[in-house]
């Protein structure tokens, strides 16, 4: 799936069975607490925390919401991800290309 088809996918999706966008605010703090079930996960599995019985310990399926997240706010604000990712490698190819040598 392109990035293009992602937004696509997450917009029928919002407007169709999801009935619609969150505020762009709400979906920033939806965004918060998705990266924290992130940082939750790893802290246990790759840091010194221990899972508590029963903690659910998706990886994969917590950073496909924080995209999830991230693609409604770049839909909602008329963002081009495949444009933005473009952009984004570019200039880390100019500002950063004899930073870690």
């Amino acid at each position: 799936m392109t990035l293009a088809e992602l937004q696509s996918t997450v917009d029928q999706w919002i407007t169709g069975t999801g009935g619609g966008y969150f505020s762009p605010l709400t979906n920033t703090a939806v965004l918060a607490e998705e990266t924290g079930e992130v940082a939750r996960i790893m802290a246990r599995q790759c840091g010194d925390q221990v899972a508590k019985p029963g903690d659910k310990s998706n990886l994969a399926d917590e950073l496909a919401d924080v995209l999830w997240v991230v693609t409604a706010l770049a839909n909602q604000t008329g963002i081009d991800l495949t444009e933005a990712v473009k952009k984004n490698i570019e200039k880390k190819n100019i500002r950063d290309c004899q930073r870690f040598i």
